[in-house]
């Protein structure tokens, strides 16, 4: 299991890898000091799992993993216990408070094993749905897998994001998101909306040739005539 550990004190990153040592089925591939170090590692090398910390100069780690299109597993290490409520809030991996103590390392680490056998986690170029998206919206933020998210609506240079009973904003274009996701499971409907097909509840024929497609959670898309032979072979009709 890969991993990049991302903390702005250099005797912290030293410990954590001492710590890890201990722990062979974890690979540290890398360190940063600093968000924007962390954002060209965690893109360019795909890890499984990043040991991130909270406040850092400049970006904090929540801001940072706001940024990132791929979102790996995320364990959390700080000093700042106040930080602890937020990060569960999250629902963060885990959390791990410094000094780290080796045998809450351990649970942690054993967490991480199981999630990665539950779940198959995709780490290719693709976004599938057992990957995970970070949305924050004010003082809330989630992991959300993506098979949980059932619609993407472009709002401005904003993209609004359905699940559950929430649509947080994330600040992103749908045209780049559109060429991240896999579209054996995510169809661009028109130039306002992505649909999850697993999410797709009823179709009905709409004007002019297009469809018009209900979703789980009561939304009703349409889909333009452009893209209705496409998405009827999607689907099989």
């Amino acid at each position: 299991m890969k991993a990049i550990i991302i903390d702005d004190e250099r005797l912290a990153r030293k410990e954590l890898t001492s710590l890890l040592s201990e722990h062979k089925e974890v690979e540290i591939i890398a360190e940063a000091a600093n968000a924007d170090e962390a954002l060209d590692l965690i893109e360019s090398k795909k890890p499984d799992l990043i040991f991130l910390d909270i406040q850092m100069p400049g970006k904090t780690g929540f801001e940072m993993l706001e940024m990132l299109d791929y979102v790996p597993q995320v364990i959390f290490t700080t000093a700042y216990d106040e930080y602890a409520l937020k990060a569960f809030e999250v629902n963060a991996l885990d959390y791990l408070l410094k000094p780290i103590r080796p045998d809450r390392l351990k649970e942690a680490v054993q967490k991480v094993l199981r999630m990665q056998q539950e779940s198959h986690i995709n780490i290719h170029e693709k976004l599938g749905l057992n990957d995970q998206v970070f949305v924050k919206d004010g003082e809330k933020c989630w992991f959300v897998k993506l098979s949980e998210v059932r619609l993407f609506e472009s709002d401005g240079n904003y993209i609004k994001v359905y699940f559950d009973k929430n649509k947080p904003m994330i600040h992103k274009s749908l045209n780049a998101l559109d060429k991240r996701l896999d579209d054996k499971s995510f169809f661009r409907a028109s130039r306002k909306h992505i649909i999850n097909l697993s999410w797709v509840e009823g179709i009905e024929s709409w004007f002019n040739g297009g469809l018009l497609v209900k979703l789980k959670g009561g939304e009703k898309i349409e889909v333009s005539r452009r893209q209705a032979s496409r998405f009827k072979d999607m689907m099989s009709l």
